[in-house]
């Protein structure tokens, strides 16, 4: 069915672990930094937090440990 759709499996070979270990640890971040603390009255707020948390912090300002321990603003102000 995927390849009449003319699309492609992201995975290298069956089993591989490692395909699916940047997923699994960035949702793991985001359970123990957000999700595991706060209780959701409704899904549309807990899609909500969760989209600021990623958008917001995540990808702006959290410092990450695979590029150095800067935060990803401060990896694109020191590439261009």
């Amino acid at each position: 069915m995927m390849q009449s759709a003319g699309l492609r499996a992201s995975m290298s070979r069956r089993a591989d672990c490692y395909d699916n270990a940047p997923m699994e640890s960035f949702f793991h971040t985001l359970k123990t930094e957000l999700v595991h603390h706060r209780r959701y009255a409704t899904r549309e707020k807990a899609r909500r937090d969760i989209f600021a948390y990623i958008e917001g912090f995540y990808n702006r300002t959290r410092r990450h440990s695979a590029i150095g321990y800067i935060s990803p603003v401060e990896l694109e102000l020191k590439a261009a």
